[in-house]
């Protein structure tokens, strides 16, 4: 199932993880649209934290590395999980557990070429056009 399609299922779904995400997407839209350097300045912070490894997967073409929550706090730190809980009604390890299985997919569909140069394009391309369709659900 493509991302898309684990949006619109999770936006209408019942299951846990499908609210979670359909929670949490939004916040995370709209955090890695304010980031400084947007989706490459983000992933920049990855790196820095020793996942540089990991990113790559998400961005090349081979499969996602799996990312583990514990790996997801290190590399984004107490404040910008907590703020992610909060802004979506979550607590930090629902945050967590639905990053490690959105971020991936998401950062993969975000870089089709393998270049993070989509945050200064908010109004085009996969993050601005899943910021489009979540405003519509």
């Amino acid at each position: 199932m493509g991302l898309l399609d684990s949006i619109v299922s999770a936006a209408g779904g019942n299951d846990n993880q499908g609210s979670g995400q359909a929670g949490l997407l939004p916040v995370l839209m709209e955090l890695v649209n304010n980031y400084p350097g947007g989706l490459a300045g983000l992933l920049q912070k990855f790196k820095d934290a020793g996942l540089g490894g990991v990113v790559a997967s998400w961005i090349g073409n081979g499969p996602n590395e799996a990312v583990t929550p514990g790996q997801l706090q290190t590399a984004l730190g107490d404040d910008m999980v907590g703020q992610l809980a909060q802004r979506s009604g979550q607590d930090t390890d629902s945050v967590l557990g639905t990053l490690a299985t959105l971020l991936p997919s998401l950062v993969d569909q975000a870089t089709p070429n393998g270049e993070t140069s989509l945050q200064s394009d908010q109004n085009g391309g996969l993050l601005g056009g899943l910021s489009g369709l979540l405003g519509k659900l």
